[in-house]
């Protein structure tokens, strides 16, 4: 006769088998989609103890469903350069998932650019905005344009011909998209121009990252950063610790990045190292935040010119070698994959002590692995990187009320959701028997609200 326990092994079993043979048709309807590939593993992993648990969201065949995205968009962008040739790129964007809110999720302008990269944020996307608490759904969209060493007048006209299609197919209430990298206000604002004239309309709440007067938010532009420091500052707090008189390495120099940075010095860290794509720079004395501003918001010059104002830094061509510094606390701020198994195993030789995600997937699944068989807390990027978009979704709420709130509103509110995203983040990984893991606990309390929103709405 079999016990409870054989009947639970079986189901844990049975749900085992269902996962991986979900992950098998993932790879075969993607082929060669390798981010997309990783992002899809990481959450059906997680899954398995809530699908277990509630065998109603496999006779939905919610996973499925999710792991399928609503429509994926890919159009051509032809564009005239300052010499007057024609250049063509093309433009993506996915609508992942609308079961809680509108698409929302940022637009990515680089030479990487790929259906795969695009279906991995849009994906990661879902969950994210599901764990923020705002009406907002799962989208991602970009170009493989590169506005590196473009000037304004060519940024424009790529920009422009890029919403002539995608205004097609966005709006306030069905999708809503914002910056990622290489698309910053700039960006923004040639795009809701071009935007504005195709509708004949102000819809002020279609895109959001936009300038402070015309219907952007106070503190949009610090929230990834000061909201990863905040998530951190959560998990530490919960371990007993705190970031006072940590030292701090911090990968990239863009937006997260340098609001990390100056959300870290203010709790009483010392941020001792920074990056670009060409290399990183470590400063002993602690990085001197306002050159970091200087060089990257005003000047738009490369990382190493910090030398050029603090000639006792020091330089190292390539990103890599930025995990090889002891620190107490990593932030990883730049690119997906950035921090593999390697690098973790350096971090945890020197003494790391908690690792948190400021960039979309930026540590790979083994490192992720590695960190946590060696306790180390690790806060993922789906937790911890969703202050954008939360803020995000605070614009779209002041637009549509037709009113700005203070800096001080925004950042109150940006504080309180990153604690209850770090709260139900851990009350479902206690729930379902995997207390302290975050990473899971993190994508069963995103994946929970979206599948009974799907079931609720029916099969479409």
């Amino acid at each position: 006769m079999k016990t409870m326990e054989d009947v639970q092994q079986t189901k844990q079993e049975n749900v085992q088998a269902y996962v991986e043979r979900i992950m098998k048709i993932i790879e075969k309807r993607n082929p060669n989609e390798v981010e997309f590939h990783q992002a899809a593993k990481e959450v059906l992993d997680s899954l398995v103890p809530v699908l277990v648990k509630h065998p109603e969201y496999i006779d939905h065949a919610i996973v499925e469903r999710m792991v399928e995205p609503d429509r994926l968009l890919t159009f051509r962008v032809p564009w005239v350069d300052d010499q007057g040739r024609v250049k063509v790129n093309r433009g993506f964007r996915v609508q992942f998932n609308n079961a809680i809110g509108p698409y929302k999720g940022g637009l990515r302008f680089h030479p990487s650019v790929n259906a795969s990269i695009i279906k991995f944020l849009g994906f990661e996307q879902i969950f994210k905005n599901s764990l923020t608490g705002q009406p907002i759904g799962g989208g991602k969209g970009g170009s493989d344009f590169d506005p590196k060493g473009k000037s304004d007048l060519e940024i424009m006209r790529f920009c422009q011909s890029f919403m002539n299609e995608l205004a097609n197919h966005i709006g306030p209430d069905v999708d809503v998209p914002a910056g990622d990298i290489g698309v910053g206000a700039r960006e923004i604002g040639y795009m809701f121009g071009q935007y504005k004239k195709l509708r004949g309309a102000y819809e002020a709440g279609v895109l959001t990252g936009k300038g402070l007067g015309y219907g952007g938010s106070l503190g949009r532009k610090e929230a990834t950063g000061y909201g990863t420091v905040y998530f951190v500052d959560e998990m530490l707090k919960d371990n007993g610790l705190s970031f006072k008189d940590k030292t701090v390495v911090v990968s990239g120099s863009g937006n997260v990045s340098i609001y990390a940075i100056e959300k870290a010095t203010e709790l009483g860290a010392k941020v001792i190292a920074c990056s670009d794509s060409s290399g990183y720079i470590y400063d002993a004395n602690g990085i001197d935040l306002e050159t970091i501003k200087q060089l990257k918001e005003v000047e738009n010059k490369r990382i190493y010119h910090y030398l050029d104002h603090h000639p006792n830094a020091l330089y190292m061509e390539g990103c890599a070698g930025i995990w090889s510094l002891p620190c107490d606390i990593a932030l990883p701020c730049a690119t997906q994959n950035e921090l593999d198994e390697q690098s973790a195993n350096m971090l945890i030789e020197n003494g790391v002590k908690a690792v948190g995600e400021g960039a979309n997937m930026p540590t790979t699944l083994d490192a992720i692995h590695t960190f946590m068989d060696n306790d180390v807390l690790f806060a993922p990027a789906k937790a911890a990187n969703a202050g954008g978009v939360a803020v995000s979704a605070l614009e779209m709420a002041q637009n549509s009320a037709r009113l700005a709130w203070t800096v001080e509103e925004v950042d109150g509110k940006l504080k309180q959701i990153m604690k209850n995203i770090y709260q139900d983040s851990v009350q479902a990984s206690e729930e379902y028997g995997v207390a302290g893991n975050l990473v899971t606990g993190a994508n069963i309390a995103g994946f929970k609200k979206v599948a009974d929103a799907m079931i609720a709405q029916g099969v479409n």
